[in-house]
């Protein structure tokens, strides 16, 4: 049930025109992240958005909000990441937000996608951690420092690739606690997700 303030990652993959139908949530900071295809989101703060890859939208459900999600498209799949983290601080008013990050941006690096305070453009998490993505060929390497006292999670969205010297595939995880940095090396075009946690 989680590590850290990083409650669940569900992988889901949802056939053209299925979805999930009108359901609540509160305090809880959601944020999906799309592989494949087009998300289709409404919530009933009056939001409605397609998410496609390279988007991330970050929802915080505060005070309470119902939102739906369905694939956008009657002939193709959705593949996506739905990333679940405990708030910092119970009862915040919800809230809505989504940025587009460019391939080139987390090509062979791990460029930082949400944050809490919004830094390089990263979407804004009310909680005590970091979320970087980054795109990882044969021969790449990245590395992230990790604090002392933090801890993170290393998740490979896609492909396969190294982390501190083990190959992980699809789908694979690993934590890290008292280790000083997060070394990524590339295999196969390998998408990786670094939680940077407190």
């Amino acid at each position: 049930m989680g590590f850290r303030a990083l409650r669940v990652i569900n992988d889901d993959r949802v056939a053209p025109g299925r979805g999930f139908g009108a359901h609540p949530h509160r305090d809880m900071e959601i944020v999906s992240y799309v592989l494949e295809g087009a998300l289709e989101h409404k919530d009933s703060m009056g939001t409605g958005s397609v998410i496609r890859p390279g988007e991330v939208q970050r929802m915080s459900a505060g005070t309470g909000v119902t939102h739906s999600e369905k694939n956008a498209s009657g002939t193709e799949p959705v593949h996506f990441l739905q990333i679940w983290f405990l708030p910092a601080k119970r009862g915040l008013p919800p809230g809505y937000e989504q940025k587009r990050f460019a391939d080139a941006e987390k090509d062979g690096r791990l460029r930082v996608v949400a944050s809490p305070d919004g830094r390089d453009g990263s979407v804004t998490i009310h909680t005590d951690g970091c979320l970087y993505a980054g795109v990882f060929g044969a021969g790449q390497t990245a590395e992230h420092p990790i604090e002392r006292g933090r801890h993170a999670w290393v998740h490979v969205a896609r492909g396969n690739a190294r982390v501190n010297g083990e190959t992980l595939g699809e789908g694979d995880a690993v934590s890290l606690s008292d280790e000083p940095v997060v070394r990524i090396e590339g295999i196969d075009q390998g998408e990786v997700l670094v939680f940077d946690l407190g």
